[in-house]
């Protein structure tokens, strides 16, 4: 199996963001060490209603990649086998140590508890620990807050986690990209994202020039 990337999923609203990155890293043949933090499952659960149970991940994970933004099933037909779910509370995981071989790590979506648990260095549990590992072994670590409106103390966290060599993304959507689903609006934050990290993707039509047409591509 390759190197992977370490995905973290945190308690914010947004787990459709998480799991077309997830879909996208799958597409382009990435193995993927997936982490949801305790937080993260029950806003899975409020979002998609999908539960992501420790001991039946691989069935719920399916489940979660099949289903779009709108809540329609159908989206992604998914082979799993290229993940590895390592539970949050498990701090002797393999992403717990800067020996444990990954490529980086993406936070999808990142809330203000997990930005300020890794801008602090806390660790309070594999999410935050994989994260700072990641910083300290200057791989990258691609950081999608998802939180509105940031107040001074979150802002601070975030320049610090810049300065420290993060890609500080906001899930920020795009309309020039001819939207015309929330699916589109939510695979073109994963596909900067997955820009971000470094990752080939077809989730979205970039931006060509007014001379070119405005945006165009294949999906």
């Amino acid at each position: 199996m390759r190197q992977p990337w370490i995905v973290g999923v945190s308690g914010a609203s947004g787990t459709p963001y998480a799991a077309a990155v997830l879909r996208g890293l799958l597409a382009a043949g990435e193995s993927v060490d997936l982490v949801v933090s305790r937080a993260a499952r029950l806003t899975l659960l409020d979002e998609t209603g999908d539960p992501l149970r420790d001991a039946h991940w691989a069935e719920d994970l399916r489940a979660w990649l099949a289903r779009g933004a709108d809540g329609k099933r159908g989206v992604f037909d998914a082979d799993v086998s290229a993940v590895r779910y390592w539970p949050a509370g498990d701090l002797a995981a393999g992403p717990s140590s800067g020996s444990y071989p990954v490529k980086g790590m993406l936070i999808v979506p990142a809330s203000t508890e997990a930005v300020a648990g890794v801008a602090l260095g806390l660790s309070k549990d594999l999410l935050q620990r994989a994260a700072s590992v990641t910083l300290k072994e200057r791989r990258p670590l691609v950081v999608a807050v998802r939180e509105t409106p940031l107040n001074g103390q979150t802002l601070r966290h975030l320049v610090t986690l810049d300065d420290a060599g993060a890609v500080v993304l906001p899930a920020a959507p795009a309309f020039y990209a001819g939207a015309t689903h929330i699916q589109d609006l939510v695979d073109f934050v994963a596909g900067r994202a997955l820009d971000a990290a470094g990752v080939e993707h077809r989730l979205y039509a970039r931006w060509r020039g007014r001379l070119g047409g405005g945006a165009s591509g294949e999906r």
